[in-house]
């Protein structure tokens, strides 16, 4: 899911958004069905860069997390570091309507900062907590 959510949502709305915000520019009448062009115009461009200011403060931040037993994969799709469970403070878990959204926060500041959210699978999360207790440990 995180991929869908970094990579291709963002891709979609600003290939489509930016499109329909070009358009309103090139098309040069007064109104556009009852609306005024100079309200669609600026509407568009409104509507474009808050877009993308929201995803720049969510979506953009995601990286994808893989664990195992000794250390912690993280990943933006171009790069890789790994990080041992030693460098783990705590690890924060929201329910966002079907997401669940974990961060991790390092001791130490890596290569992401020291905050790194990811989309969890509830059931891969869930398994890989039970196989790991010492993961509550770190949960305040």
């Amino acid at each position: 899911m995180t991929l869908v959510y970094k990579i291709f949502i963002p891709t979609f709305w600003i290939v489509f958004f930016g499109a329909l915000m070009i358009t309103s520019f090139v098309y040069k009448e007064q109104y556009q069905g009852s609306i005024p062009g100079q309200y669609l115009r600026t509407g568009t461009v409104v509507f474009f860069f808050t877009g993308i200011l929201f995803m720049a403060l969510t979506l953009f931040r995601l990286k994808r997390v893989e664990m195992a037993a000794d250390f912690i994969y993280v990943t933006n799709y171009f790069k890789h570091y790994k990080y041992p469970w030693s460098n783990i403070e705590k690890i924060d878990e929201h329910k966002f309507f079907f997401m669940n959204i974990v961060t991790i926060h390092l001791k130490t500041k890596g290569h992401f900062g020291k905050r790194i959210p990811f989309i969890a699978s509830n059931k891969l999360f869930r398994l890989f907590k039970a196989d790991h207790p010492e993961l509550e440990q770190l949960n305040p």
